[in-house]
């Protein structure tokens, strides 16, 4: 079992997949097969965390299926149904330093190169060819914005990504 604050949300127990204890699993990973490269799930089950294995996986569609060990039929497996699946975060791979996780990012202040705050990043999302910081005002600025979308292209865009001081420098103008 693991504190939540040291798990870090992989994906979720989706519905049923035959009758043999498949389950649907939903990835939040780049690829879908990438949950599975953690040897072993946190599984959030009645509100305390659980390690589990995988049995068996395989994709399916543009998806995964996955049968958990000690799972052998559907009325076993239906009691996950909407489980959140995890790991602990000291499972996760070391990055290079141009390389961030998302959730590294949330929270972090952006600023412009001359200094102009525009808020912190509330969320990432991916449109297909690059990623793109959502950043909200602390209150409506002089622009009357509350909420910026900024591309989270290195060099091009993103100047500077400092983890300690928690500060995102960013080549972009309040005004756009």
């Amino acid at each position: 079992m693991s504190n939540q604050t040291e798990n870090v949300l992989l994906g979720c127990v989706g519905a049923p997949y035959g009758v043999k204890g498949w389950m649907k699993i939903t990835t939040y990973t780049d690829l879908p097969e990438s949950i599975f490269d953690y040897s072993s799930w946190l599984v959030e089950v009645n509100g305390e965390w659980t390690s589990m294995e995988v049995a068996q996986w395989r994709s399916h569609g543009k998806g995964v299926v996955a049968r958990f060990a000690g799972f052998d039929d559907r009325d076993d497996a239906v009691r996950l149904t909407s489980c959140k699946i995890a790991v602990n975060q000291d499972q996760l791979a070391e990055l290079d330093d141009d390389d961030f996780y998302w959730r590294d990012l949330i929270g972090m202040e952006v600023k412009n190169l001359k200094g102009y705050h525009f808020g912190h990043v509330d969320a990432l999302m991916e449109t297909g060819s690059n990623d793109v910081l959502q950043v909200k005002a602390n209150v409506r600025d002089g622009f009357g914005k509350k909420e910026r979308l900024i591309p989270f292209v290195i060099d091009q865009v993103v100047k500077n990504v400092d983890r300690e001081a928690r500060i995102i420098e960013v080549d972009w103008e309040p005004d756009f």
